[in-house]
């Protein structure tokens, strides 16, 4: 969604945050194997790896997880091998989806989202029809009782950073691809402890749905899509009017 502190309101109006715990240590699992994997199993000498760990511990994965997944990720000890594919999709307004799948069998992966997507009044997309839409960039949160506005910026944009946005609780640092390391350890350097730190997929336009049925459906369709197994993430451009977010959750 648009508003990535917006989707977190939904979930919290829901009461998903805790029942989705479980969900969430297999998704770093499968983050940190993946990373290991691809560059080692020494965060100090792996940079995806290093977030991924940060990103568990955020989660309150245990270490013994933790270790567990980077071995399997290096290969010291047996695991299923997952691959990484990102589909595209349009929602029930035209809006635009791009989800991030980490899965052990992508033809499963793809006729399940397939069936989300047209159950929730959705398609696929061509590759590359909907991803011009986004923009990669590093996203840092950092909880707001840890540092002030003024000083985070000041470290933020010393290290690389472009922009520092905010919700209710959490700063958000936005950074280039090539960047998203030095301020992340710009941030662990200043003892700092993100909630999440990773590259994600930032909309360059927003899509707002002001419509109740077809925000509705929306909505649907993104929290089903959450829930899959097999997704990490799920970037939408649709945003919603708080006025109308507020009506859907009585």
């Amino acid at each position: 969604m648009a508003g990535h502190s917006k989707w977190s309101k939904v979930k919290h109006f829901k009461g998903k945050v805790d029942a989705a715990r479980s969900r969430a240590f297999s998704r770093c699992a499968k983050e940190i194997a993946i990373a290991a994997r691809a560059g080692g199993g020494d965060p100090n000498f792996n940079p995806r790896l290093r977030a991924a760990i940060a990103n568990a511990k955020a989660e309150n994965m245990p270490n013994d997880n933790i270790e567990r997944a980077t071995k399997r990720g290096t290969g010291e000890i047996e695991g299923i091998t997952y691959e990484e594919i990102v589909y595209e999709g349009y929602g029930p307004a035209g809006e635009a989806f791009l989800i991030e799948v980490t899965t052990d069998n992508k033809n499963r992966a793809a006729a399940d989202l397939r069936s989300i997507l047209n159950k929730n009044g959705g398609k696929f997309a061509a590759p590359g029809s909907v991803a011009h839409r986004f923009q990669r960039k590093g996203q840092i949160l950092i909880p707001k009782a840890q540092i002030g506005e003024e000083e985070l910026m000041g470290l933020a944009l010393d290290a690389g950073a472009e922009d520092l946005k905010s919700d209710e609780d959490r700063w958000e640092i936005l950074t280039p691809v090539e960047a998203f390391d030095a301020v992340l350890d710009a941030a662990k350097k200043r003892n700092l402890e993100p909630s999440s730190a990773r590259l994600t997929f930032v909309p360059l336009l927003t899509a707002t749905v002001t419509e109740e049925s077809l925000a509705r459906k929306a909505l649907h369709l993104l929290e089903a899509l959450d829930e899959h197994d097999d997704v990490q993430r799920v970037h939408s451009n649709f945003d919603v009017p708080d006025s109308l977010l507020a009506k859907l959750q009585e």
